[in-house]
Formats: structure tokens, sequence, C-alpha cells
């Protein structure tokens, strides 16, 4: 990991077209402006978390039993 230590106003630049800019610090959180083509993601780590965890959740065995209740229910909800 490459650590930099920028002041407001300062930027990096990471290739030849993604650009980081220090936009301000205030009570000691850094706001960063990020310009990048669109064609590149661009997601805060907490949100690849959250869907990590979420697929992860997701991909668990279901039991059978479970499928024919919900089943039964979304019959029952149609009625």
């Amino acid at each position: 990991m490459l650590v930099l230590a920028r002041k407001q106003d300062e930027a990096i630049h990471i290739g030849d077209n993604v650009v980081v800019k220090v936009v301000s610090i205030e009570n000691g959180i850094v706001k960063l402006g990020i310009e990048a083509p669109k064609e590149i993601s661009i997601m805060r780590d907490e949100l690849i978390q959250e869907i990590k965890q979420s697929n992860k959740a997701a991909s668990v065995k279901v039991d059978a039993l479970d499928i024919a209740a919900l089943s039964k229910l979304l019959r029952k909800s149609e009625e």
C-alpha cells in the first residue's frame, strides 16, 4: 500500500486517467474528489462489504420445508 500525505486542493494521479483530489478537510473528515472515466467503477468499501455479505447470505442452502412454507404464503397473498 502506498501512503501519501496531501493538503487541501492537492491531488494524486493514478495511471493516465484517474485523479484523486483532496477537496476539503473539516472536523477530521477528509472529502475526496475522484475524476475517472465512466467505465471505471468507484464504490465505498463499506458498500462492497455489504454486497459481499448479502451475496454470501443468499447463497446459503435453503431447506425444502422453508421453500414450501414460503410458496404457501405467496399463494395466500395472491388470493
